[in-house]
């Protein structure tokens, strides 16, 4: 009723004061829209590391997981797997404290200036945390992949009574084509997929920009 009074009374005084009542109620609208944007990127990027955290659980209780250990130690790459882990999971928890920070930053702005730089800030967060995952993601996948294959390689010589077996350089640019062939397509599934989980809500928050920078409180 109050905002029904207060159009009601900008309608009497002149068209100037009902343009500046519409901004306001523009301003508010387009600021519930954009906290609860953030809000939701804060959720999401909550259930992407809680659903990783409860899939490694589940598979240490698995075969799987004690073959992929032994795996890991056989290329000398159980430490690095360690290590690895334990960087992406505290970048990963920063990054969700980012997104919580704006949201609660986001929530308490009360200028259209102070609104549009969090929008931006957001966005760029959001982007730089996409970026982490996708260039940790390929960073592994590759590096998991070359010792696959150059292990592979090892085995199927050894099968065949070469102990010290010498590889050509055809076969060592074959290996890189597959490698960056196969890490580009692992990564560009996951780019995808990150543009369908944050891509409508950074493209969402950038309407509300623009809305925002159509307006002068």
């Amino acid at each position: 009723m109050e905002e029904l009074d207060l159009l009601k009374k900008a309608w009497k005084k002149d068209s100037h004061s009902l343009e500046q009542v519409t901004e306001v109620e523009i301003y508010k609208m387009l600021h519930k829209k954009s906290s609860s944007i953030v809000k939701w990127i804060f959720y999401i990027s909550l259930i992407e590391l809680s659903f990783g955290f409860i899939l490694n659980i589940i598979m240490s209780f698995t075969k799987y997981d004690s073959e992929s250990i032994e795996l890991l130690k056989k290329w000398n790459l159980y430490y690095f797997h360690i290590a690895i882990t334990v960087i992406v999971y505290i970048v990963v928890i920063y990054f969700i404290y980012r997104f919580y920070t704006m949201y609660r930053s986001i929530s308490v702005v009360d200028t259209t200036k102070n609104l549009l730089e969090s929008i931006l800030k957001t966005r760029k967060v959001v982007k730089q945390y996409v970026i982490f995952n996708l260039v940790s993601l390929a960073l592994v996948f590759a590096v998991v992949f070359s010792l696959g294959l150059y292990y592979g390689y090892m085995d199927i010589m050894l099968k065949k009574g070469i102990t010290t077996p010498e590889i050509s350089t055809k076969t060592i640019l074959i290996s890189i084509a597959i490698i960056v062939l196969f890490t580009s397509i692992v990564t560009f599934i996951f780019w995808l997929f990150y543009r369908l989980l944050y891509g409508i809500l950074l493209r969402r928050l950038y309407s509300n920009y623009k809305e925002l920078k159509k307006i002068d409180l």
